[in-house]
């Protein structure tokens, strides 16, 4: 997206830059307390990581409640359907229309989303997100605003931080427009993508790198990984495999018998911080465009 495009988005220029948000001097607590707070999320709950942590998963459950946030009853194009959803995650290209079917349903199995007829026309199928994923959501997007609060002390972050609803249910309204430029950014992350698009990834890749800040050796430590796959719901050979495609792009080094013990590379570092700043870029436009179009209506 041009810069013309994000403002227009945002409803002015954006308050923060994205060579700011990497290059700040507290950047390392901001990526720690992050970690915690995901960790906090998924880690010790084998069933939602395996339902939810996977870029397919996550992505359907993700833009489904952004989708919801921003539908209209009086105007059809904007219901949540099953078609819409798709035209969506197409941005993405990572599920194939067969997958997105099959992630619904086990949504809707599990009390994630309910499939029913729309109000104003019975004919039309609607999806609809439970107060269980909304929920979900509320706690994952305080999780991933908190960093910023940590670097920007002097911004207003509560409304996500203690959950208002309704700021919450604004900003996914909002969030939609920016889908595009999300895309644009999480695409350009190979290293991110590389754990993102297996099962568990990014959970994996959270609990390897926090156990590595917290180990002496930070940051050249090196960190066993043997009860990683129990805690994850996932196989040990699923975790080896993984990890043995990180240390194909040199994100880690594995040691000792079978791999057990992990060191994280340099460029792992510097890539995870990437990601965690472009999530914090956009992350903050959507904030500050909610907060514009909340005194926009207190105004009018």
């Amino acid at each position: 997206m041009q810069q013309a495009d994000i403002e227009r988005l945002a409803g002015g220029p954006p308050r923060l830059a994205y060579e700011d948000i990497l290059s700040h001097p507290r950047l390392a607590e901001a990526r720690a307390i992050h970690l915690d707070r995901f960790l906090a999320l998924y880690d010790g709950d084998p069933f939602t990581v395996r339902l939810l942590i996977e870029s397919g998963r996550f992505l359907v459950y993700h833009i489904a409640g952004m989708l919801d946030a921003s539908a209209d009853p009086t105007r059809r194009e904007t219901w949540l359907t099953t078609k819409r959803l798709k035209q969506e995650m197409a941005l993405f290209g990572l599920a194939s229309d067969r997958h997105i079917d099959g992630l619904i349903a086990r949504l809707c199995s599990t009390g994630f989303m309910e499939h029913r007829p729309a109000d104003r026309d019975r004919r039309v199928r609607i999806l609809k997100p439970t107060e269980k994923l909304r929920q979900h959501d509320s706690d994952w997007l305080a999780a991933h605003v908190a960093p910023l609060a940590t670097l920007y002390p002097d911004h207003d972050y509560r409304p996500i931080m203690q959950h208002d609803r309704l700021f919450h249910a604004q900003y996914r309204r909002l969030s939609i427009s920016f889908l595009p430029l999300g895309a644009s950014l999480l695409l350009s992350l190979p290293d991110t993508m590389l754990f993102f698009n297996h099962a568990a990834g990014a959970v994996l890749q959270a609990a390897l790198l926090r156990a590595a800040m917290a180990a002496p050796g930070y940051p050249n430590a090196t960190v066993p990984y043997a009860d990683i796959g129990e805690r994850l719901g996932v196989s040990r050979t699923h975790v080896r495999d993984l990890l043995a495609a990180a240390e194909a792009a040199d994100l880690v080094r594995l040691h000792g018998r079978g791999g057990r013990n992990i060191e994280i590379l340099p460029r792992h570092w510097l890539s995870y911080d990437r990601g965690l700043a472009a999530g914090m870029y956009i992350h903050d436009l959507v904030y500050v465009a909610t907060e514009r179009a909340a005194r926009l209506e207190q105004a009018s």
